[in-house]
């Protein structure tokens, strides 16, 4: 399956709400991508801006801090796990 942020033939995606789910985004537009994405996501966004500014697929990958880690993303082998650093609290 291909994850629909980074465009790559990875499994297992997983499902990311547009809107995220503490903010009343249980119902709403979903995504499918892979865990590197899911994971970057994460951790460059708080849940505030992923509902208010970047709540649809092309939002996410026009955002410049995603767009750059898409780009390198895309050029990493397919059979390696991507590590993605978490932000420190």
């Amino acid at each position: 399956m291909t994850c629909e942020l980074c465009e790559r033939e990875v499994e297992p995606l997983t499902v990311h709400h547009l809107i995220p789910k503490q903010k009343k985004g249980h119902h709403g537009s979903k995504i499918n991508i892979c865990s590197a994405c899911h994971k970057q996501i994460h951790t460059l966004y708080d849940n505030t801006r992923l509902a208010q500014e970047l709540n649809s697929l092309e939002k996410l990958k026009n955002e410049p801090q995603m767009h750059k880690f898409l780009c390198w993303v895309s050029k990493q082998d397919l059979n390696k796990r991507v590590k993605v650093h978490r932000r420190r609290s």
